[in-house]
């Protein structure tokens, strides 16, 4: 599955899947924010991404000597993601905290989903899909950003996606694995 389509297909895969948990925390971040902030608590998110993706990518890039086989043996973190979620389901604790800063150490402290299954996503496709998936990311980040606002002018859909979302990471969590053992070809 390496066309353009199919990069671009796995790519919005890997993002929305581990995004999924980031979104109702930003959202639920964004309901006791002040709307005059929202731009720069948006810019801090989007930061936060970026150094996800740089992290993720360099990471990618050091594991180059590994064979593309073996690094698909890392689907175990997002297999270990889904049976913690599904051991510990419990609805997201409520965001009192707001800002730029906060934003952005909260969406690090999220991203540990997003490295497990970037990392091999960015080793097993080569630069160009590379380039191409943190393209297809940036557009993702956009869409995320822009729906997240949406969604924090709703307390009660944000409350709902808080309540709801531990249900479904740990389906979430194994599709993800199961994504990096085909990317790497492992399987």
């Amino acid at each position: 599955m390496h066309t353009l389509l199919g990069v671009i297909l796995v790519a919005s895969f890997a993002f929305l899947g581990t995004m999924f948990d980031n979104f109702f925390a930003f959202a639920a971040q964004l309901v006791v924010t002040q709307p005059s902030r929202f731009r720069r608590v948006g810019w801090a998110h989007a930061l936060a991404i970026a150094t996800i993706v740089m992290l993720a990518s360099g990471l990618g890039s050091l594991l180059a000597p590994i064979p593309l086989r073996w690094i698909g043996l890392l689907s175990v973190a997002p297999f270990a993601f889904a049976l913690h979620a599904w051991r510990h389901r419990a609805p997201a604790r409520e965001q009192f905290r707001r800002g730029s800063v906060t934003t952005f150490v909260l969406a690090l402290g999220l991203g540990g989903d997003n490295l497990a299954v970037w990392i091999p996503l960015f080793r097993a496709d080569g630069v160009a899909h590379a380039f191409l998936t943190v393209a297809t990311f940036a557009l993702w980040e956009m869409v995320f950003l822009f729906s997240a606002v949406q969604f924090a002018t709703h307390p009660r859909v944000v409350r709902w996606g808080n309540e709801h979302a531990a249900t479904f990471m740990p389906y979430l969590y194994v599709m993800l694995g199961v994504l990096i053992l085909i990317e790497c070809r492992t399987i």
